[in-house]
């Protein structure tokens, strides 16, 4: 018996620290106690609430058992019955044009959302198309400097070619046909002879 009782004997609790008794004064605070008691105990499940689903009237019985009759002489039950069926008849009629509304509103948000959507598409496109002519405009800049400076290498290496001396011929005169100068270079070379052809 001695021994039953000492194997059922519990190890006691561990004691509780006291605690102050904070007061949230607004939203913040109140959010902040709740986080500070979630951290307290970081393996503890944390109760996430389901979200709860939309209300729906019930579905309309399969077998109507209290049917109206139309003769006289209800009695006074009848009223109360009549009551509850015209208060859920206008229940589900509400819900249905609650529905419909819902269903437009969600309609008329998809049709929004697609305009947006086709809107930023083209504004994309438009801005797509700018930065594209801009670039095309920025690459033949450069194609026609290189060009220019292309141009501008071979006019430096037609003069050099003007300034260094042509080969001379069994005349001892200059032949300036023979370094491929235009007429107008060859008369403008000082003490040149321009020999005729």
């Amino acid at each position: 018996m001695a021994s039953s009782a000492a194997s059922s004997v519990r190890p006691p609790r561990p004691k509780k620290e006291p605690q102050a008794l904070v007061i949230p004064k607004n939203a913040a605070e109140e959010q902040k106690l709740k986080l500070e008691r979630l951290m307290k105990n970081p393996d503890k499940a944390v109760p996430i609430p389901e979200k709860m689903s939309e209300w729906a009237p019930r579905p309309p019985p399969e077998f109507v058992r209290d049917v109206m009759g139309s003769s006289a002489g209800a009695g006074s039950g009848e009223f109360h019955v009549y009551r509850h069926l015209r208060r859920r008849e206008y229940q589900r009629q509400d819900y249905m044009d609650a529905m419909a509304e819902k269903q437009k509103l969600d309609a008329e948000f998809q049709k929004r959302l697609e305009r947006n959507k086709i809107a930023a598409e083209e504004q994309t496109a438009k801005r797509r198309k700018k930065r594209q002519k801009l670039k095309e405009k920025k690459l033949m800049a450069k194609k026609m400097k290189l060009e220019q400076k292309k141009q501008e290498a071979k006019h430096e290496l037609l003069m050099s070619a003007t300034l260094l001396p042509c080969h001379m011929d069994h005349s001892s005169h200059l032949n300036l046909f023979a370094c491929n100068l235009p007429l107008k270079q060859i008369q403008s070379v000082p003490g040149a002879a321009v020999q005729q052809l």
